[in-house]
Parts: C-alpha cells; structure tokens; sequence
C-alpha cells in the first residue's frame, strides 16, 4: 500500500479508502442492496490486511446502520490511532424541523450522534455532504470550527458542490481564521470529467485533498455494455439519478476500458482506477466493496500505470455531461 498526505496536511492516507455505504441495513428503503453487519465484516479485515487505513461512511448511510457498523469492525480489527476515520452529515436523518441541513445544531447534534454510533470520541475527518442553500456558511463553518477546537474532529472535508460555493467556503474560513476544508469528496470517473474544469484545480490551487466518489461509475466502467445488471444497479436510486443515461460515447469509453484491459491481462476495473490514480491531485479514490476482487482490484491499480496512448485512447470519446452528483 502506498500512503499520501491529505492535500498540505500531515495526515498520512492510504491511496485508496474503503467506502462504508454498501453496509447497513438491506431491510430499509433503497438499500436492498446493502451488506448486514455479518456479511460486511469481512471487508474490514481484508481492507486493514491490505494496508488500508482510510474509512468513510455518513450519518445517512442506512440511518446510521452503516456508522455502527464501521465503528464495531474497526474496533475488531484495528487500532484507533492508526486509522483515519471520516464521516458526514446534511442529509435527513429524521421528519420535522431540524432533522436536516447544516445549522450550528445539527453540526452539535449530529456529530454527537456520529461519534455513539461509531463508538469513539473523535473524527479525523468530518465533511458536509452538500451544500446547504438554507444556512449561512458563515454559521456552518463556525460551528465546524468549534468542533474542531472541542477535539471531536481532527479536520474539516466538503463533498460535491459547484467550485464558487467551496472558493467562497475557504475564503470566509480564511478570513476568520477559522478551520478550514482540506479535503474535497466530489464525483470524478471517466464518465464524468466535468470536475476538470473548476474544482479540480482549485483543489490543487488550495492544496486541498481530492477522494473522489464512484471512481468505477458504480460498476459501468468495470463490466461490458452487454453485461448483467447488478443487484445494486437494479435497486440504487441514487445511482440512477446520477447515471440518468448512458450516451453512446460512455459506451466507446467502456469498450475502450475492455480493449486496454484485454491488452494488459488485468481487470476492467484495476484500468479504470489506474486512469484516475494517475491524474494530478487525486488523493485516495473512494472504493466500494461487495466482493474480495474490488478492493483486490483497486489496490492492484496503484502499480499499473498507463501509457500516454492508452490514456488518449481512454479519454478520446469524452462528451460533456450535465451536471450531476450535486444535489439528490
């Protein structure tokens, strides 16, 4: 395993974090697909003997399910001090006022919340999930600060939003001197490279960590165009929305994807991650695993490294996409 700083942190991360999501409860809405807790342990512990120590969930994730879950694995199966530990908040967790958004009490309340289910009294790394038209930055970036004063939070992350909305969040963090985002979770793959134009590089401009959610566009890029439909294609709305279509040039970039890895006798997947791994700023791709190959895979990518040609080749039929992952 390889290991980088988070943007111009100390924090040492492993190059790939294993995404919590696929573990929770399969009995709530839209997570059919999800692992109970007996069937997601096993991830934990081939994660942790494959180098990881970079873990992300959100309080949403099966309402918590996902937290509880992570948080008994990772007492199994690792030392507190040697894992970095994030997590999220912004979605509903609950109906009335106040069960959402990121107001100074749902930062308290929910960070609260986080650290019972996940059985520890600290975050590494705490983000707001979106982008909260409702409050003033201004209020959610003092709140975070003083999170991070209390000691229940390390450092302070921001997930997908437009470019303007996070350059305006570090400059009011900037000019109070408060803490500020040094880390960004947005949507990046080859089917989805509208990143590429803002955010990417202010993150590299601000020295920001970039780890990147759905780095195999939730499966597409690691099967053919012909291939079954999954369990959790079926059954993740979210994933639907994102992928509302698939145009006909994101189906000359996954038969691209086939064609290198056929070339090089490696998986579909370890191509795809290998792309991404290989450009500027990315920090540590967020994986999702359901199987042993996936995270075999993902940690197999961080030795492959493509040519100029195949990576011209991977990105030549490239068209611009909507706008997607910003908002549910």
């Amino acid at each position: 395993m390889n290991y980088v700083k988070l943007g111009r942190t100390g924090l040492d991360v492993s190059r790939i974090c294993l995404g919590c999501m696929s573990y929770g409860d399969p009995n709530l809405p839209n997570q059919a697909w999800s692992l109970n807790e007996r069937d997601s342990l096993p991830y934990f512990r081939q994660a942790i003997e494959l180098g990881i120590n970079f873990f992300d969930t959100a309080n949403v994730y099966s309402l918590g399910a996902s937290e509880v879950i992570t948080g008994r694995a990772l007492k199994e199966y690792a030392r507190r001090d040697e894992i970095v530990l994030a997590t999220k908040l912004y979605s509903k967790m609950r109906e009335g006022p106040n069960g959402s958004g990121l107001s100074r009490k749902a930062v308290f309340q929910e960070l609260d919340a986080s650290l019972r289910r996940l059985g520890t009294d600290y975050v590494d790394l705490y983000q707001i999930h979106r982008w909260d038209d409702s409050t003033p930055i201004e209020e959610t970036l003092e709140a975070l600060n003083d999170v991070v004063r209390a000691g229940k939070v390390r450092y302070i992350g921001a997930s997908s939003m437009f470019a303007w909305q996070f350059a305006q969040s570090l400059e009011v963090s900037r000019r109070h001197g408060w803490a500020k985002f040094v880390s960004m979770q947005n949507f990046v793959n080859l089917l989805y490279r509208e990143e590429e134009r803002e955010m990417l590089p202010l993150c590299k401009a601000e020295g920001i960590g970039v780890i990147p959610w759905s780095p195999l566009a939730r499966g597409r890029l690691a099967r053919a165009n012909d291939a079954e439909a999954t369990n959790r294609s079926e059954k993740d709305r979210f994933g639907a929305h994102v992928y509302r279509s698939i145009s006909e040039g994101d189906r000359k970039i996954i038969d691209e994807v086939g064609r290198v890895a056929a070339a090089r006798g490696i998986s579909r997947a370890q191509v795809a991650m290998a792309w991404l791994l290989g450009k500027p700023n990315i920090t540590a791709p967020i994986v999702g695993a359901t199987k042993p190959a996936h995270l075999q895979d993902a940690v197999a990518a961080l030795d492959v490294k493509l040519t100029e040609e195949e990576v011209t080749a991977l990105e030549a039929h490239y068209v611009p996409h909507p706008v997607a992952g910003i908002s549910w």
